[in-house]
């Protein structure tokens, strides 16, 4: 999955997941980057686009879309 985007190049351990992952959390939470950071990528890039709750609907939605594609491709 991470093959797909490109600023998350670095973080794909070879087959998509992050290599950060450790038993399904994120082991550099705290230290993760801006793009892993909805608040974060919210407050600078965003939040002069639109709401907080916008964002987070069109995160949301996104990510239904990323797990449906997961699904109807195994």
């Amino acid at each position: 999955m991470l093959e797909h985007v490109p600023a998350l190049h670095d973080f794909d351990r070879g087959d998509g997941v992050c290599v950060y992952l450790r038993d399904n959390l994120c082991s550099i939470y705290e230290r993760r980057p801006l793009i892993c950071n909805v608040s974060g990528m919210y407050e600078e890039f965003f939040r002069d686009k639109m709401t907080e709750e916008e964002f987070i609907a069109v995160n949301l939605e996104a990510c239904a879309k990323i797990q449906a594609t997961l699904i109807h491709d195994t």
